[in-house]
């Protein structure tokens, strides 16, 4: 049996998504191959190891353990200051900074514990969207106009940006996901309130032009053996005005999911080996989901971004396109263990 610490919480603005995202991922464990241990981060950055009843009780509550620097996946009870469990390998579930930016995955490195997903450099620049959008365009793949607003810097006029980027735009913290920070900006008055916002997560700030098109993601999957492969394309279809994170999570009239996405075949394809281009030019490893925009006029296929660390709901679209490909979420989740062992 593999003993696997799923790691979820964390100190994000995701903290709630990452819970949704860590129950689906262990009721998708082949009890058969692996034992669960579940490891909560709070908001405040403190790591406690949960009893099962608890977990599914969502009683998050156990008592504080640190990884031991090279100790191999030895979890050490800060209480008795003893180690309490040894793990074969770390499934995070963990969403926004402090979770698919590298941080954590330095943790995990540092502790000599092997881990599903991104390294500690892939995680790094897909979390960042500017350095992520920078990569992008060096490697040729097909992205919309954008720059970069600091913290620490004067504020650009509405009417530059507006000649850079034409109106309306996007304002997007440079570190979040889940569309957390996110505005669409119509006015004068709605850009500096979606500054401000965006401000209050990150230090850096993307002002990107808005793409009139249709909503697609695909997701990747690092098999057991190595061999990268996307699944269906699928398509956001919207109620609301973009894809918010009331959108995702809260309000489920705003949006619907279709799956395959009704596209021509050659967009698919191109969709389908844009994304395994995308995955391999930010260094992943395990799995990623991207997101595109087909643009309604053109019909030209632009990719938005890529997340290293997507959502794992039972409502996600990273395991509903894989579903639909003929991939099950048990399936799913041991490909991406046995992957990280390898």
């Amino acid at each position: 049996m593999i003993n696997v610490g799923v790691v979820f919480g964390g100190k994000s603005a995701e903290h709630e998504v990452s819970i949704k995202s860590a129950f689906n991922v262990v009721n998708s464990l082949n009890r058969n191959e692996f034992v669960p241990f579940f490891i909560f981060i709070d908001k405040s950055g403190k790591w406690f190891l949960v009893e099962e009843d608890d977990f599914f009780k969502k009683r998050f509550v156990g008592d504080e353990v640190v990884f031991l620097n090279g100790g191999g996946g030895d979890l050490f009870n800060m209480n008795s200051g003893e180690v309490c469990c040894s793990l074969d390998i770390v499934f995070p579930v963990l969403h926004g900074p402090n979770g698919e930016d590298g941080v954590v995955q330095g943790v995990f490195r540092n502790a000599s514990v092997p881990f599903v997903g991104f390294d500690v450099l892939g995680s790094a620049v897909s979390m960042d969207k500017d350095v992520m959008k920078r990569l992008f365009r060096d490697a040729c793949i097909p992205i919309g106009d954008f720059f970069v607003v600091r913290s620490d810097e004067e504020l650009m006029s509405f009417d530059v940006v507006v000649e850079k980027v034409g109106l309306p735009f996007f304002v997007k913290p440079a570190n979040m996901g889940s569309s957390v920070g996110v505005h669409k900006v119509y006015d004068e008055e709605g850009y500096f309130t979606a500054i401000k916002d965006a401000f209050l997560f990150d230090s850096k700030v993307v002002v990107e032009r808005f793409i009139d098109g249709r909503e697609v993601e695909c997701s990747v999957l690092e098999k057991r053996d190595g061999e990268v492969v996307s699944s269906v394309v699928g398509e956001i279809v919207l109620n609301s005005d973009f894809y918010s994170y009331e959108s995702k999570y809260l309000n489920s009239n705003e949006s619907s999911l279709v799956i395959p996405a009704v596209l021509d075949d050659e967009v698919i394809e191109e969709i389908r080996e844009l994304a395994v281009k995308v995955f391999k030019v930010v260094c992943g490893r395990g799995l990623g989901r991207v997101d595109f925009f087909v643009e309604k006029s053109s019909g030209k296929v632009f990719v938005n971004e890529i997340n290293s660390l997507p959502g794992f709901t039972d409502i996600s679209m990273f395991p509903k396109l894989f579903e639909v490909s003929g991939i099950s979420n048990e399936e799913l989740v041991s490909e991406l263990i046995f992957g990280g062992l390898r």
